[in-house]
C-alpha cells in the first residue's frame, strides 16, 4: 500500500497528542529539516485552550512545488496518545499511515495502515523519554526519503545553547528512529524521494505574526501598546523582541482601554504606533477608536480574529469580527479595513497601513484570525521596494488651524513642539483651531469634513485581485486568509471554468471590483463566519448579492480539497 501521494500533490503529515508532549518541537524541527532538503513547507495548528492536556493537532505539508494551505487529507499521522483517532477519525483514511507506540495504535481500529514505533524505548535507551520527539522525527525522515545525514546541521541548530552531550544524544535519537523506520518504508512504499530546490532553501520561513510584525516595522512603527490576548500576542511579542534593534518602545498595557489611549497619544507626539488585540479586547477599545475619529488622529490596530460571542473559542479561528471593526466606536467617521491573504500581503498592508494612518488621519485596521497567525511557510523574501515613510506632518506657525476646512477633508497634522503653533485637540466637536464649539453649523462643516476622507482615499485602494480562469463564468469571492485556501481548491477542482475575487481591502470596497463580479454568470461568497458578514457589506457597498454563500463558524479553516468538492458539486 502506498501511504504517500506523488511528488506533485506532496505529503501531508499530521502530528497529534496531548499539550505538553511535545508536538510543537517534532513540527519545528521537522520543518526546518524538510526546508534544508529543498522541499516546499506548510504548517498551521489546531489546539484547545489548556496548557496540558487535551488534544492538538499540527498539520505540515512539502511537495515540490508551493503549499500555502490547510488540506484535511492526512498521508502520515504520528500519533503520541491515544485520543488521536477520536480526534482526526474523519481525517483518517485507508491510504492513510498512522505510526505510533503499541499502545497508541490499539485505539485506531481498522482505520489506515499501521506501523508500531517504539519512540519511548529507544528514548529510554538514550537515557531519557525527552528524546523520544527526535526519534519520531528519525522515523518521519525515512518515511519520507529523506537521508538522516540532511537533519544533522539543522538539529545543530535547534538545539544550540544545549551541551555538546545533549546534541550528541538527539543526534543519535535521530539515527535510531530513521533506522526503526526501515522496514515500514519499505512494505508500504512510502518512500518520496524529492530533488533538493536551492531556492527553497534561500526563501524566509516565516508565520503571520511576524509578517504583520515585519510590516509594521516597515511602516516605521516605532510604539505598540497593548495587552496580551490570544491569537494576536504573537505580534506584540515579536515586536517587543525587535525593539532594541529597531527603536521600538513596547507596553504591555494594564487594559486594552489604556493600550488604545497609549496609541492615540504617541500618534499626537509625533511617533508611529500600533495596537494588536483580538475581538474582545477590541471591542473594549471602541471608545478609542471613536476618540480618534473625532480627533482625526492617525491609528493603526491589529485584531487577530477569533469565534466569540465573549470568550468564545480562544484558541480557534473565525472571520467573525468584520462588522466590529466596521462600526467600532460611536458617531460616524471614516476607517479604512484590510485583511491580507498572504504572508507577503501581511507584511505590504501592515506597511502600507500606517502611511495609510498618517496620510488619511483615520484608524485604519488590519484584520487576520488564528488560522492566519500560526500558519507558516516558505515564502520569497519580503520586498523594500518603494518604501516611503515621510511623515504627513506639518511644521506650525503662530496662526496654524490644525482642523482647517479642506476640499479634501484632509487638515495639516502638526505635533506639539515642531513649529511655533498651538496643536489643540480634544475629544469634544471642535473649531478649525481645535476649541470646543456648539456652533450647529460648523458641526455640519467639521463632520462633513471628515467624511470627505473616504473619497480622497480612493486613490490608495487595494484593489482586488483575480486568480483562476481568465474566461470564467463561476466566481468565487472571498477576503482575508482564505485567499491560498480558495486558489488551491479552485486548481484541485480541475474547473477552467472558475476563477476566485480575493479582497485585501474589505473597507471602503473598491468599486472597480462589480465589474469582474458582473462577468461571472454564478457567484458565490466564502467566508468563515455564520451572517455572511463580508456578503452584507458588498450589498451595502456595490449593491451586490451573490447566488450562493458558503460559510464555515465551527473554528476550524476552510479546508481546500473538501472545498474542491464543493466546488464541483455547486458549479
Amino acid at each position: 500500500m502506498n501511504a504517500l501521494r506523488d511528488k506533485n500533490a506532496g505529503v501531508s503529515i499530521v502530528l497529534c497528542g496531548q499539550a505538553g508532549q511535545g508536538i510543537q518541537t517534532v513540527e519545528k524541527l521537522l520543518t526546518s529539516i524538510l526546508k534544508a532538503s529543498g522541499w516546499n513547507v506548510f504548517a498551521t495548528k489546531e489546539y484547545m485552550s489548556r496548557i496540558r492536556g487535551g488534544t492538538n493537532s499540527t498539520l505540515i505539508r512539502a511537495g515540490a512545488g508551493p503549499v500555502r494551505s490547510f488540506i484535511n487529507r492526512i498521508d502520515v499521522l504520528a500519533a503520541l496518545d491515544k485520543s488521536a483517532g477520536g480526534h482526526l477519525a474523519k481525517r483518517i483514511s485507508p491510504h492513510t499511515l498512522i505510526m505510533g507506540e503499541k499502545e497508541v495504535l490499539e485505539g485506531f481500529g481498522d482505520k489506515g495502515s499501521f506501523f508500531e514505533a517504539g519512540f519511548s524505548q529507544a528514548a529510554k535507551d538514550l537515557g531519557g523519554k525527552v528524546y523520544a520527539n527526535t526519534v519520531a522525527v528519525g522515523a518521519l525522515l525515512r518515511l519520507l526519503g529523506i537521508p538522516a545525514e540532511k537533519g544533522k546541521e539543522p538539529l545543530e541548530k535547534f538545539f544550540a545553547g544545549k551541551s555538546d552531550e545533549i546534541i550528541e544524544k538527539n543526534q543519535q535519537a535521530l539515527k535510531k528512529g530513521f533506522e526503526m523506520a526501515e522496514k515500514p518504508a519499505e512494505d508500504f512504499g512510502a518512500g518520496l524521494k524529492l530533488s533538493g530546490e536551492p531556492d527553497v532553501q534561500g526563501k524566509m520561513l516565516v508565520n503571520g505574526a511576524q509578517a504583520v510584525g515585519l510590516g509594521a516595522l516597515a511602516g516605521g512603527c516605532n510604539f505598540i501598546s497593548s495587552y496580551p490576548m490570544s491569537p494576536s500576542t504573537a505580534v506584540l511579542a515579536f515586536l517587543a523582541q525587535q525593539g532594541g534593534q529597531f527603536g521600538l518602545l513596547a507596553e504591555q498595557a494594564e487594559d486594552e482601554i489604556a493600550a488604545v489611549n497609549m496609541a492615540i497619544g504617541a500618534w499626537y507626539a509625533g511617533a508611529r504606533a500600533m495596537i494588536t488585540t483580538s475581538g474582545g479586547g477590541f471591542a473594549l477599545m471602541g471608545e478609542g477608536v471613536s476618540l480618534a475619529g473625532m480627533m482625526e488622529s492617525p491609528l493603526v490596530m491589529h485584531a487577530a480574529q477569533r469565534p466569540g460571542p465573549a470568550t468564545g473559542l480562544p484558541t480557534r479561528t473565525e472571520q467573525g469580527d468584520l462588522e466590529l471593526a466596521l462600526y467600532s466606536g460611536h458617531g460616524e467617521f471614516p476607517r479604512i479595513i484590510l485583511a491580507p491573504g498572504t504572508l507577503s500581503e501581511a507584511f505590504s498592508l501592515a506597511k502600507k497601513a500606517f502611511n495609510l494612518a498618517d496620510k488619511y488621519q483615520v484608524p485604519v485596521i488590519i484584520l487576520t484570525d488564528q488560522y492566519f497567525m500560526d500558519s507558516y511557510y516558505n515564502t520569497e523574501t519580503f520586498s523594500l521596494e518603494g518604501l516611503d515613510n515621510s511623515p504627513h506632518i506639518t511644521e506650525t506657525d503662530k496662526d496654524y488651524l490644525r482642523y482647517r476646512l479642506t476640499e479634501n477633508g484632509i487638515s495639516p497634522r502638526g505635533v506639539p513642539g515642531f513649529g511655533d503653533g498651538l496643536v489643540c485637540q480634544d475629544s469634544d466637536e471642535h473649531d478649525e483651531q481645535g476649541r470646543i464649539t456648539e456652533d450647529l453649523e460648523l458641526r455640519v462643516k467639521m463632520n462633513d469634513k471628515r467624511l470627505k476622507k473616504l473619497e480622497a482615499a480612493k486613490a490608495d485602494y487595494v484593489q482586488p485581485s483575480l486568480e483562476g480562469a481568465e474566461d470564467y463564468e463561476n466566481l468565487i469571492i472571498c477576503w482575508g486568509s482564505n485567499y491560498n485556501i480558495v486558489k488551491e481548491a479552485i486548481e484541485l477542482s480541475e474547473r477552467g471554468d472558475t476563477a476566485m475575487l480575493h479582497f485585501s481591502q474589505v473597507y471602503p470596497t473598491p468599486e472597480d471590483a462589480l465589474a469582474a463580479i458582473k462577468k461571472a454568470k454564478k457567484t458565490a461568497v466564502l467566508e468563515n463566519n455564520a451572517t455572511g458578514q463580508f456578503a452584507k457589506l458588498l450589498k451595502l457597498q456595490l449593491d451586490f448579492e451573490p447566488d450562493e454563500k458558503i460559510l464555515k463558524y465551527d473554528g476550524l479553516p476552510f479546508a481546500a480539497d473538501t472545498l474542491s468538492e464543493k466546488i464541483n458539486e455547486m458549479f
